[in-house]
């Protein structure tokens, strides 16, 4: 039987709580992504990087200058193991999966239940491309190919569209003209008009 498949989702971290195990090099731009994502975010390390020295100045984090204990992933949602330590990383899974917690084990896709995408991003507009861990170097082809033919301006125009759409709902109104109106603003015609400086998304004005 085949391994199964990944499930592919975008979850709101927004307030919930994330460990993350290590503040060096490698564990620096995975606490910075869950700060991007609004985590309330704890980091255990005995030391740290400048930058998440910053940030836990800031308040933007909490950071304890020790070394792992397993009390630490109590109330936690999901956990980064990213620390020099393959046992210190392989313990942390082995911890969290008695919990039943997410863990990741940075460069490690054995102990992995979840795995970090290459993420083409334009605003809200974001596409992940993953490989399940086998060939993290082909995800960041991909990405680069994705990143020309979406270019950044896509963030914007996702911002219109969701105006747009927002529009349509609160006038009600025949629902199938209604997808219609969504497809035509959606369209690859209306993203040029949108580039050349019509809002309004193909020449039309909205219904």
């Amino acid at each position: 039987m085949n391994a199964a498949s990944l499930f592919p989702m975008f979850v709101k971290l927004k307030g919930r709580s994330c460990l993350v195990l290590g503040a060096g090099s490698v564990g620096e731009p995975k606490i910075r992504s869950l700060l991007e994502a609004g985590a309330r975010v704890r980091v255990v390390a005995p030391t740290a990087s400048p930058r998440v020295r910053e940030w836990s100045d800031r308040g933007e984090l909490i950071w304890m200058a020790r070394a792992y204990e397993s009390k630490d992933l109590e109330g936690v949602f999901l956990v980064i193991a990213a620390t020099s330590s393959a046992d210190v990383n392989h313990g942390v899974y082995r911890d969290a999966q008695a919990r039943g917690i997410f863990c990741n084990v940075v460069d490690d896709p054995v102990y992995c239940d979840f795995y970090y995408p290459a993420v083409v991003r334009r605003g809200q507009f974001q596409i992940a491309i993953s490989t399940a861990g086998l060939s993290p170097a082909l995800a960041q082809r991909i990405r680069k190919q994705l990143e020309r033919q979406f270019p950044p301006s896509y963030g914007p125009w996702l911002e219109e569209l969701g105006r747009q759409r927002e529009s349509l709902f609160r006038e009600g109104g025949d629902a199938e003209q209604r997808r219609k109106r969504l497809h035509e603003i959606a369209a690859q015609e209306a993203f040029v008009e949108f580039q050349n400086g019509d809002l309004s998304g193909s020449g039309k004005e909205i219904l």
